[in-house]
């Protein structure tokens, strides 16, 4: 880096000047150099205005191994990348560009991940790999990518472009288990980590289990590590997740208790899809020619789907045990709307108008989280949720008496807030026991 090296009598009054000058580069320390000299760093962009004082002798040089100030030590990675970038690009840095300079970012190990209206503007263009260099070294990363958007094209693929490095393997640890998945072919909801540590603690020792939409395997392992479920058949059409969910199923060394379906799971045949649910089902055509073939398996279902698993239910009442059934745990959005008024408590129902109906001992959700830090969603179970719950708890139960031709009863047994995925929409779980009812 550049400095001025002066005699040490003269340090404390050239460090004025510069500071008054505004050419002080405040990220190093002074030090010394050959010849009983101190060096103060200045400001490389600055140096076509720089002036030596003619009443203190001193010369221009530069610092080989500059020691970074405490200030700069205390620096945040943003600051710190800032500061890079205005280095290097000198006096063509503007406000312009340091608008487009990314505040936040994601990290998966060696891999940042920047956000998609970073590094935007025409000027960034012209430093070609240079400046993703920079941003690497600034922010102690060895790849970088930039997310776009995601994908309309039914299974949530991100828009993600490698700007570093050769590939978008990564890997995460939650709650002791492995996650591995590219990310430029494959999302990851770090959102959903109160609904990954629910599931883990639900008692399913040797039950099986369905997982409708499983992806790279955010609820199958939590289901198959730590809640011990006997066995899972893994549903889903993403031909990248299916690759990182196998990789996953050996990391966690749960392969030989997992079978993975790579289809559409929602595509079932007219036989098998009950007429009550037809007019409401607009399902796309299906990526392989696949047809789900499991019938009376289930002791439990998982449809993390969202913001709607509800094309999903007539697969889910169908894998269900036909003479025992089980528990449906149903994601989807539901709009809250805002009230004055506080939230009050609510009994819910298992079912209505159903003989022989359960009611739910504890309605609160567990995790309250909040909707863009303004709104907090409370502990307490919204009018909206027990509506939404209870019309679905109707529907499962209409389903299943059409599917198998006899009545059965629905049970509501808890309503979790996963998070709040919009203003006034929450991502919510239903967790539904289906039992069919005895002659």
């Amino acid at each position: 880096i550049p400095a001025l090296a002066t005699e040490p009598r003269f340090a404390q009054r050239l460090r004025e000047h510069l500071e008054e000058e505004q050419l002080l580069d405040r990220h190093y320390r002074l030090q010394e150099v050959p010849g009983g000299r101190v060096a103060l760093p200045v400001l490389e962009e600055k140096l076509d205005k720089l002036q030596l004082p003619q009443e203190m002798p001193c010369g221009l040089v530069r610092i080989q191994d500059p020691v970074p100030s405490r200030a700069a030590r205390r620096r945040t990675p943003a600051q710190k990348l800032q500061d890079e970038l205005r280095r290097l690009l000198g006096e063509s840095w503007s406000e312009e560009l340091e608008r487009d300079v990314p505040r936040a970012w994601q990290r998966h190990g060696d891999l940042v991940l920047l956000s998609e209206d970073s590094f935007r503007a025409a000027p960034w263009e012209k430093l070609g790999p240079v400046l993703w260099e920079t941003v690497a070294s600034a922010l102690g990363a060895q790849r970088l990518a930039r997310r776009g958007r995601v994908l309309p094209d039914g299974m949530r693929s991100p828009s993600v472009t490698l700007l570093l490095g050769q590939d978008g393997w990564v890997e995460h640890v939650d709650n002791g288990i492995r996650y591995t998945f590219d990310v430029t072919k494959c999302m990851f909801s770090p959102g959903n980590i109160t609904e990954k540590l629910r599931v883990a603690s639900l008692p399913c020792s040797g039950e099986v289990l369905v997982d409708l939409y499983a992806g790279i395997g955010y609820f199958t392992l939590p289901y198959l590590v730590h809640a011990a479920a006997a066995f899972v058949h893994a549903c889903e059409w993403n031909s990248h997740a299916v690759e990182a969910l196998r990789r996953n199923l050996a990391l966690n060394g749960v392969q030989n208790r997992c079978r993975v379906h790579h289809g559409d799971s929602r595509q079932v045949s007219s036989a098998d899809r009950p007429r009550s649910l037809q007019p409401h089902t607009a399902s796309p055509s299906s990526p392989l020619s696949f047809q789900l073939e499991l019938w009376d398996t289930a002791d439990r279902v998982n449809l993390g789907l969202i913001p709607s698993s509800e094309e999903g239910w007539p697969v889910a009442c169908r894998v269900l045990k036909k003479g025992t059934g089980g528990v449906l745990h149903i994601h989807h959005n539901v709009e809250t709307f805002p009230t004055a008024a506080p939230t009050q408590t609510l009994v819910l129902r298992a079912e209505q108008g159903s003989p022989g109906g359960a009611s739910l001992c504890g309605g609160e959700a567990q995790h309250p989280t909040e909707d863009s830090g303004k709104e907090r969603l409370g502990a307490r179970i919204r009018p909206e949720w027990q509506r939404w719950a209870e019309g679905t708890a109707a529907r499962i139960r209409g389903l299943l008496a059409e599917l198998h031709g006899q009545p059965w009863r629905t049970s509501i047994l808890h309503i979790e807030a996963v998070k709040s995925y919009a203003p006034h929409v929450h991502h919510l779980v239903l967790d539904l026991e289906c039992r069919p009812m005895l002659p």
